[in-house]
């Protein structure tokens, strides 16, 4: 053998031959989708293991139309409800022997469509959209031409904590209730006796997360014969800790009187929970707090916070089993691939009747 040989790059060709199986025995063991001889496979593998081989999934995706990559598309990884989204997708995509890709787009649409346009080329088994999105009749057009091109290229385009966007469309939605869980955390301080209820948000209204929690809201007081005040409406609240403390602030010092605040989020409640605390007021005694997700900050605040359960991790794995079902063909497109899942309020300490009609900071 020469030296260039000894350097040589190992060959489909070679693992059958060691093996002394044909070339399409080999791809059939690797793609583990076809049934081959458990003697056969164990030789295959072995022969693989011996020469060190290493497939060209590029060219194996030519062949089979994707790699066994599955993409994650998320708009911040640090936050907490996405990153358990981003983990249950995680672990059913390992426990089916895919590879994980993450990309964050900071809420910025163009770096979601550079990504969606790379994972597209690497021909991904499915890229995955995580978290809320403007939806805007450009928004759905855009979703559903992309949809269009991944399902042409051989993947699948899953929109998880998303809304559909339109009938017969390519595409597997993932979501939960989102303004089941608004309504239930409203009726919550209602039944309570509370009327005056701050609604602490953000995001533009046609923002998913926000639409879905604020007309949530606005239905839970109608029903139950409260009018919706619009000066108790904030929606300019970032999902951030400092951005719920500071609203808060300005609300407690110079907005209209309040008796109870529904966050939009656990972490925009942390913030407000900070922020009462600062002002010389207490939770639950003189303002009642509210949050949505029930992340582990939840049971970390003083008092633990009654919030909204979103199952994240369930609807992440849920997310990768479907649009992987579908290309491994058990499973069927239309209903099978929309999942909804149900969310329901946490009761702990933060809830109480109102103390008074509203509050201001003690002095």
């Amino acid at each position: 053998m020469t030296r260039r040989d000894e350097h040589r790059q190992n060959t489909i060709r070679d693992v059958a031959a060691r093996a002394g199986v044909s070339v399409s025995t080999v791809s059939r063991v690797m793609a583990g989708d076809y049934p081959v001889a458990q003697a056969t496979k164990q030789r295959v593998q072995r022969a693989i293991k011996e020469l060190n081989y290493v497939a060209n999934t590029h060219a194996r995706a030519l062949v089979a139309g994707s790699t066994q990559t599955v993409a994650f598309i998320v708009n911040d990884v640090r936050g907490p409800a996405f990153a358990a989204a981003v983990h249950g997708a995680e672990q059913e995509a390992a426990r089916r022997g895919r590879l994980c890709l993450v990309c964050t787009t900071e809420g910025d649409p163009e770096r979601e469509l550079a990504a969606i346009h790379l994972m597209r080329e690497q021909r991904a088994s499915a890229v995955i959209l995580i978290g809320g999105a403007v939806d805007e009749p450009a928004y759905r057009a855009r979703m559903a031409e992309i949809a269009r091109s991944l399902d042409a290229a051989g993947s699948r385009l899953v929109l998880c904590g998303r809304p559909p966007i339109g009938a017969d469309m390519p595409v597997t939605v993932v979501e939960y209730d989102n303004e089941a869980g608004a309504y239930a955390a409203t009726a919550h301080l209602l039944s309570r006796g509370h009327r005056r209820i701050l609604f602490l948000g953000g995001g533009p209204p046609s923002f998913t997360t926000t639409l879905g929690r604020l007309t949530g809201y606005q239905r839970a007081l109608e029903d139950n014969g409260v009018p919706a005040d619009p000066e108790l409406i904030e929606t300019k609240v970032q999902f951030s800790r400092a951005s719920g403390y500071e609203h808060t602030r300005r609300w407690l010092s110079s907005g209209p009187p309040f008796t109870a605040i529904f966050a939009e989020t656990d972490v925009v409640a942390g913030g407000a929970m900070a922020a009462i605390f600062e002002s010389g007021l207490s939770v639950p005694e003189d303002i009642s707090l509210v949050g949505y997700d029930d992340i582990p900050l939840a049971t970390d605040l003083r008092p633990q916070l009654t919030t909204v359960r979103v199952p994240y991790e369930e609807l992440g794995r849920s997310a990768v089993r479907l649009a992987l079902e579908l290309k491994e063909g058990r499973a069927r497109s239309g209903s099978e691939q929309h999942a909804v899942f149900g969310t329901h309020v946490v009761v702990r300490q933060s809830v109480a009747p109102p103390a008074r009609e509203g509050v201001r900071p003690r002095r």
